[in-house]
């Protein structure tokens, strides 16, 4: 990676970058393995004092196996593809193909060995094992071995897990003796069986490789979405319908993490946002409005990442554009690639949330945080509620290459708050049944810096009857009183 790239994202106020590394460039020639890469990555991250997040693209990526060494490649006997019903490979070797999982967890094991011994500044905080697997254009995978599994019974560990969540009644109400998967899952036997042996097959090369190196690992999912059946999207990934088996399968990831290029942003992160599964973002649309989604993430989900695709690509004078043909492949909303209005304000929320950090840390998780976020166009603004004053959130209408109203606000006793927020108005009231009228003792805009407040502005007069926060992220801290 160029310095460049690095200093550039300093300007941004970034602190972990997350950079892939591939199978094939580790072990090109069977056994032999090629740390250049990596270590060179290692010593550029000292360098620039930045965090990483690996991607470890072995098997699988996006639902094919492209990533994978040409030994393996070439070899389709021992290394067997998945099949579509009727026969047709797919560019996707079959997670029941054991053989090949070894390998690929061998390889994991000697990287995660690797950082081990020479990762001394501990630059690596996590690792992605694959990336988006599934099955494409079928449900679950035809070949022989697939075939003879799916006639066969349904593990126990799964059937457990199945009746754990309710997804099935329990053995003891009659269940026959040959309990074969469309059997107990019915139509939705398809994709229950590929997701079992996708996330049985990356938690055997976790978990090898977490015996060398117990780095937090995790798993990223390519979403369900319209037109809704296994298949459209990659059958067998971690969508949500599916996490009760990649729950069960495995315990060797600390959570999965959605890729997000769909509007419905926010839906997405409260969905994968449960006490097993903390938050985390390795992908997520880089339009205007991803500076919004980025303040909620943190604020309101406790995200531990939140990172838009091809971050780099901001810098560009003129970026790459994606073209029509892989965005409908892909099924991309394209407008979550137009960055117009993306640097600017994204590097002004990561700068803010560096600074509000402390504070972050002390409210999180009690009722003195409270965050909003305007979800859809129609959406006029919300109401907060606290002890002793209410907040009126009034939203700022949607424009084009620019963010959308998010923000927070922290009640930091009775009568002081911090707002921190864009593209809003905020009006306090005293609560129901309080006749009183509110003022400020003092209103200001500024900043925090090592913990403290620093005041960029005094706002009286007319600043203070309603306080504006536009399309850069703004702090706003205020003391009240009623007469």
């Amino acid at each position: 990676m160029e310095a460049e790239i690095w200093m550039k994202m300093d300007q941004s106020h970034l602190n972990t970058l997350i950079v892939p590394v591939y199978w094939e460039t580790l072990e090109p020639e069977e056994g032999s393995y090629d740390f250049s890469l990596v270590d060179s990555l290692l010593e550029q991250a000292v360098r620039f004092k930045k965090k990483l997040i690996l991607l470890w693209f072995g098997l699988w990526k996006n639902a094919e196996s492209a990533y994978v060494p040409a030994w393996m490649k070439q070899d389709s006997e021992t290394f067997f593809r998945a099949e579509m019903y009727g026969g047709e490979r797919l560019n996707t070797i079959s997670p029941l193909c054991w053989e090949a999982v070894e390998r690929d967890a061998a390889a994991f094991s000697r990287l995660m060995g690797h950082l081990r011994e020479v990762d001394k500044n501990s630059s690596v905080i996590m690792v992605q094992v694959e990336n988006e697997v599934g099955l494409l254009g079928t449900e679950r995978d035809y070949c022989r071995q697939a075939e003879e599994a799916f006639t066969g019974n349904v593990p126990d560990k799964l059937m457990d897990a199945a009746v754990k969540s309710g997804k099935i009644r329990a053995r003891e109400t009659g269940w026959p003796e040959k309990a074969d998967w469309t059997v107990v899952f019915g139509e939705d036997a398809g994709e229950i069986f590929s997701a079992w042996f996708f996330a049985s097959a990356l938690e055997r090369i976790a978990s090898v490789g977490k015996k060398e190196y117990p780095l937090p690992c995790y798993a990223n999912v390519w979403l369900k979405q319209f037109p809704w059946y296994a298949g459209s999207y990659p059958s067998g990934g971690p969508v949500e319908d599916m996490l009760w088996v990649w729950k069960a399968a495995a315990p060797s990831f600390f959570t999965i993490a959605p890729d997000i290029y769909v509007p419905y942003v926010s839906e997405i992160m409260e969905k994968y946002t449960r006490p097993d599964n903390p938050l985390v973002i390795p992908e997520v649309r880089k339009d205007a409005v991803t500076a919004s989604y980025a303040l909620y993430a943190y604020l309101n989900c406790h995200a531990l990442c939140y990172a838009p695709f091809g971050i780099e690509d901001l810098w560009q004078k003129e970026p790459d554009v994606i073209p029509k043909e892989v965005t409908e492949a892909l099924n991309i909303d394209p407008l979550s690639f137009d960055m117009t209005g993306t640097k600017e304000t994204l590097g002004e929320v990561y700068r803010l949330l560096g600074e509000i950090k402390s504070l972050y840390l002390r409210y999180r998780g009690t009722t003195h945080l409270k965050c909003f976020l305007k979800n859809a166009e129609g959406e006029q603004g919300c109401y907060l509620k606290f002890k002793s004053y209410d907040m009126e959130i009034r939203y700022l209408p949607q424009q084009v290459g620019m963010p959308t109203a998010a923000g927070a606000v922290f009640e930091l006793d009775e009568n002081n708050f911090l707002i921190v927020g864009m593209m809003c108005n905020v009006c306090v009231h005293t609560k129901p049944g309080d006749h009183r009228k509110v003022d400020f003792i003092r209103k200001e805009a500024g900043t925090y810096s090592d913990g403290q407040w620093r005041c960029r502005q005094r706002q009286n007069g007319d600043e203070k009857i309603v306080t504006m926060l536009y399309d850069m992220p703004e702090c706003v801290k205020m003391e009240l009183f009623k007469y």
